[in-house]
C-alpha cells in the first residue's frame, strides 16, 4: 500500500511482497509519496526524523514538509543537534538546515561537493569531492571550513565516520578502492582494493567492519577496517549502489536484490532475507532504534517503509 500526502492510503499495482526470510518473519512494507526522483534518505534515529533528497531540488521531511534546497545530493544529519545536511555537487555547497527543515545557512565546500559524513565526537562535518578529490572539514558550529584535506586519488562518491577510533572510509569509483582517512590527524592512511566501481558504503562501529556497495559487479565487499584489507565478499544477484547497518544486531541491508533488497546477517556474512519491491530500488537507510529500513524508489518517487525485516 502506499499513504499519499493527505495521509490516505492507496494501492499500486504491481507492487510485489516476497521474503526469503524464514517463516517466522513477517516484513511488512508501505510506500509513501516523497519528492520527485528520490535519491537519498538518511535517518535521525534520536528523534525518528526521515529526509529524502529528490532530483527536483527538494528536500522531503517523512510527515512533515518539502523544502527546497537547490540541487539535491547525498544527505547526512547530526543526531545531537538534529541538523540536516545537503550536498550540491554542481554548486560545491552543503546547505545547513535545522531539524524541521529552516535553513540556517549554506556552506561552500568546493567542486564537487557530494559525501557527507558526520562525526558524532565531534560533531564535525566531512565532505567529499566527487570531482577534486579532496574532503573539506566543516566546523558546523560558524558553518565554515575549517581545512580541506587532499587524498591520492581523483574522486569519492559516499563517506562514512566509525567515531570511537576516529577513522572515516571513502569511497572511490574511479580507483575501485575505498580510501581511509585518520580524522585526528587528516591523513590518507591507506587504499583498500575493493570491487568494481565501489558507490555506497557503511560500517559496522563495533566490530570496525566496513561493508561496500560496488556498483560494477554482483558481490558487497566486506573490508576489515583494522588490517585494511577486503577479507570477504558477498554475492549477490545484482549490483548494489547502497548499504546499511543495524548496529545493534549487526544486520546489514542492501539493494543489491534484482527488483529489492537483501539482509545480511553481518556476524556470518549469510545471506537471510530477500524483499521484492517491485522495483531497483535506491538508497537504503535503517532506523537504529526500531530497525524500520527505508528505501528510495526514484521512478515512482515514493519511500518504502519496510518493518520486521
Amino acid at each position: 500500500m502506499i499513504v499519499n500526502r493527505r495521509g490516505l492510503f492507496v494501492l499500486v499495482a504491481g507492487l510485489g511482497l516476497a521474503s526469503a526470510a524464514p517463516a517466522s518473519a513477517s516484513p511488512k512494507a508501505s510506500a509513501v509519496e516523497v519528492c520527485r526522483g528520490p535519491g537519498a534518505v538518511v535517518v535521525n534515529s534520536a528523534t525518528g526524523g526521515v529526509y529524502v533528497a529528490g532530483d527536483d531540488g527538494t528536500l522531503t521531511i517523512l510527515n512533515e514538509r518539502d523544502v527546497q534546497v537547490g540541487q539535491a545530493g547525498n544527505v547526512a544529519v547530526d543526531e545531537s543537534t538534529g541538523r540536516v545536511y545537503v550536498t550540491n555537487r554542481g554548486a560545491g555547497t552543503v546547505a545547513v538546515l535545522e531539524a524541521n527543515g529552516d535553513p540556517r545557512s549554506m556552506v561552500p565546500c568546493g567542486p564537487g561537493a557530494t559525501a557527507p559524513a558526520v562525526d558524532a565526537e565531534t560533531g564535525k562535518l566531512y565532505v567529499g569531492s566527487a570531482s577534486a578529490g579532496c574532503v573539506a572539514v566543516v566546523d558546523t558550529v560558524a558553518s565554515v571550513v575549517d581545512a580541506v584535506l587532499s587524498s591520492p586519488v581523483r574522486g569519492f562518491e559516499a563517506m562514512c565516520v566509525n567515531p570511537g577510533p576516529q577513522v572515516g572510509y571513502l569511497t572511490s569509483p574511479a580507483t575501485n578502492t575505498v580510501e581511509v582517512l585518520d580524522l585526528a590527524s587528516g591523513k590518507f592512511t591507506a587504499s583498500v582494493p575493493v570491487g568494481k566501481a565501489p558507490t555506497g558504503l557503511a560500517v559496522h562501529e563495533a566490530s570496525n567492519t566496513v561493508y561496500v556497495a560496488n556498483s560494477g559487479i554482483h558481490h558487497l565487499s566486506v573490508v576489515d577496517g583494522d588490517s585494511r584489507t577486503e577479507r570477504a565478499t558477498i554475492l549477490l544477484r545484482s549490483e548494489a549502489s547502497s548499504v546499511a547497518v543495524h548496529q545493534a544486531s549487526h544486520t546489514v541491508y542492501t539493494n543489491g536484490g534484482p527488483d529489492g533488497i537483501v539482509k545480511i546477517d553481518g556476524a556470518t556474512g549469510a545471506i537471510t532475507g530477500e524483499l521484492s519491491l517491485g522495483i531497483n530500488p535506491g538508497q537504503v537507510a535503517v532506523h537504529q532504534r526500531t530497525g524500520t529500513v527505508y528505501v528510495t524508489d526514484p521512478v515512482h518517487d515514493l519511500l518504502h517503509v519496510i518493518t520486521d525485516f
